[in-house]
């Protein structure tokens, strides 16, 4: 794959994101020959997971715009609470929406799509607690692994990550990870 042909994802991340979200997510996607950018608030800046993992901050979120990214991915964890108080994160998720692109949400990265309003209307699937809040975001909530509405990739997990990174790499035009 050419450097011009090649996707491009902005991994979105706060202090508190799932461990396995935001490794197992970026594994896949990379393996299949995907750039994984990690947007945070603060550039070079480091962000602590739930478990142990620590990860730099590429680009800050004020520096990334949707007409850069094929592809938005917000992992679960504690991070989405904070991350949807983060203007220029809820603008790029909302700006990646208005154009058509994969927004990819997992565990309760799902309060992101609340947050911009992105659920009415949509079949979802996240973590367990926060389902009674697509519903009341008028989102029909459903318990499977991966749900693909549109644009709009969710899933409830990280058990699930594997069907969730296939599922944003057949978004990105059904690329195919590493054996």
């Amino acid at each position: 794959m050419t450097t011009e042909q090649r996707k491009r994802v902005a991994l979105l991340v706060e202090d508190e994101f799932e461990d396995a979200d935001v490794a197992g997510t970026r594994d896949l996607l990379r393996s299949a020959g995907v750039e994984v950018v990690v947007v945070g608030p603060i550039a070079g800046r480091t962000y602590r997971g739930r478990k142990s993992l620590e990860i730099e901050a590429d680009l800050s979120a004020g520096k990334a715009h949707a007409k850069d990214f094929d592809a938005v991915l917000i992992p679960g964890g504690y991070a989405p609470d904070r991350m949807r108080m983060r203007h220029a994160m809820t603008d790029l998720v909302r700006d990646m929406l208005a154009a058509g692109k994969p927004v990819a949400a997992i565990d309760r990265g799902a309060q992101m799509l609340i947050s911009v309003k992105a659920v009415a209307g949509r079949m979802i699937t996240c973590w367990p607690s926060i389902a009674i809040d697509i519903k009341n975001a008028g989102g029909r909530y459903v318990d499977r692994p991966v749900v693909e509405d549109g644009c709009v990739i969710t899933a409830r997990k990280a058990d699930d990550v594997p069907h969730f990174a296939a599922a944003i790499l057949k978004a990105l035009g059904n690329l195919q990870p590493a054996s």
